[in-house]
């Protein structure tokens, strides 16, 4: 039986890519092995958001070719896709597919292995208008499923190259979100998370069906318990949405809403959709329609132009705001975008202490909004025994809200949704008692995981 290795860099729409290529291989009858084992074919699903993931990419390009110079290398994602070329050129590669005719890889193994020719595989991006159907029946090692709507990005923000890397943006069709959506209900999981590299987006090249029209969809399927959106601009929020999250029974208290920065200038310069006081509105019509929602959100520090006064506006904003926790960056230099062409580059050090600062404020808001909810009731999916408390009758996982919840309960419940009351919201976690199990658990398979490791 031929055997194949994964590694995946990057965000959350790679990692389901990198889960629907496993099940073309697992059709054509190959065994799966860890990344650090020798095996026949190795596949690396790779990044290019910063230049360090273009390097990271190649660092993991040559373990695999050290690791069994006979087996075919394949190389797909963002990095492959805006650099084919450069990735060919590392000796030992067979294979770059970019991010789009991966339906057609298994024909390009099956020749790679009948006589050992590279092969580039990628076309222009810019060209693609279809959404690519990949089908995950199920998720290895995991109590929520993922399910990727959408594809591309129509943003052009100036620090971004991904819409060089997936292409404008696309929609899949509803028939067959919602067809995936009820498989994935029918085999178990309560939690599905919509995901794509502008998920927002959805709908938009769509006649009269937009992201709104999806949620009130999904809300009918039966043995779904709970939707959750991976990230929406504050753009994307209009009545029909508000409406939506207002009447929902399934829709996760939890919106990631990136706002990048606190400051119009720099907003102008990143070329964002809108600027701090819409944004502002838009979380305040939010909160009204759903109440107790936890904003997380994006934050670049050291972007280019940024002076110590925008950078102590946009933390006054972001303070005001009040987010339930903040995912901050360092500006880093994307080669091929605008800005790393412009002036005012900001110097590694200011940056740090820009991200220092930063990182303390989002722990100051995680624990003001978790600490809300001690004394309360909430509904967690235990996704695995509490980590270094393994064989203590402790569970952890996540709320519909997004509060990490660790408390009492057997492996059984794991994949079901628990009643817990929260007794404490400590550094990171909060601790609770069970009071009931709402929906028995789907315990994960451990036996087919796909080897990924985040950049």
């Amino acid at each position: 039986m031929p055997t194949v290795a994964f590694y995946t860099l990057g965000c959350k729409v790679n990692f389901y890519d990198t889960e629907a290529i496993w099940q073309l291989f697992k059709k054509e009858g190959y065994e799966q092995v860890d990344f650090e084992e020798t095996a026949d074919v190795y596949l690396i699903n790779t990044c290019s958001v910063t230049n360090t993931g273009d390097k990271k990419s190649r660092q993991i390009i040559r373990r695999a070719i050290r690791r069994n110079p006979d087996a075919v290398i394949a190389v797909t994602g963002c990095y492959a896709q805006t650099a084919p070329a450069e990735v060919l050129a590392i000796p030992g590669v067979d294979l770059v597919i970019g991010t789009q005719d991966r339906d057609k890889l298994m024909d390009y193994i099956r020749e790679i292995r009948r006589q050992r020719r590279p092969v580039n595989a990628v076309r222009n991006i810019m060209k693609t208008r279809e959404f690519e159907e990949m089908d995950v029946p199920e998720f290895a090692d995991r109590t929520r499923a993922f399910l990727k709507i959408q594809e591309g990005c129509n943003n052009f923000c100036t620090f971004c190259i991904i819409p060089w890397a997936r292409g404008l943006s696309r929609s899949r069709k509803p028939e067959n979100v919602l067809r995936q959506a009820r498989r994935l209900a029918e085999a178990g999981y309560r939690e599905i998370v919509l995901t794509g590299i502008h998920t927002g987006g959805y709908g938009e090249d769509l006649e009269n069906y937009r992201l709104s029209d999806l949620l009130a969809d999904l809300e009918k399927i039966d043995g779904l318990e709970r939707i959750r959106i991976s990230s929406i601009e504050a753009s994307q929020i209009d009545d029909r949405m508000l409406e939506v999250l207002g009447s929902s029974r399934k829709m996760c208290r939890h919106l990631h809403i990136p706002v990048q920065a606190g400051d119009d200038e720099i907003l102008r310069r990143m070329r964002r959709k809108y600027t701090t006081e819409e944004y502002a509105a838009k979380i305040g019509y939010i909160r009204r329609a759903m109440p107790d929602v936890a904003i997380t959100t994006d934050v670049i520090a050291g972007f280019p132009g940024e002076t110590d006064a925008h950078f102590e506006n946009g933390f006054r904003f972001i303070e005001q705001i009040g987010f339930a926790e903040l995912h901050v960056f360092p500006y880093s230099k994307r080669s091929g975008t605008p800005a790393a062409r412009m002036d005012g580059q900001v110097d590694e050090d200011v940056k740090r202490e820009r991200v220092h600062r930063l990182i303390e404020l989002s722990e100051r808001m995680q624990a003001a909004y978790a600490s809300r909810w001690v004394g309360r009731e909430v509904d967690v999916i235990p996704e695995r025994e509490a980590k270094g408390r393994e064989g203590q009758g402790l569970l952890s996982g996540h709320s519909d809200n997004y509060l990490h919840v660790v408390f009492d309960g057997d492996p059984s419940m794991i994949g079901g949704i628990c009643r817990v009351r929260i007794t404490a919201a400590e550094e990171g976690e909060c601790r609770g008692v069970r009071t009931g199990v709402v929906v028995p658990g789907r315990t994960p398979r451990p036996t087919e995981r796909v080897s990924a490791a985040a950049r």
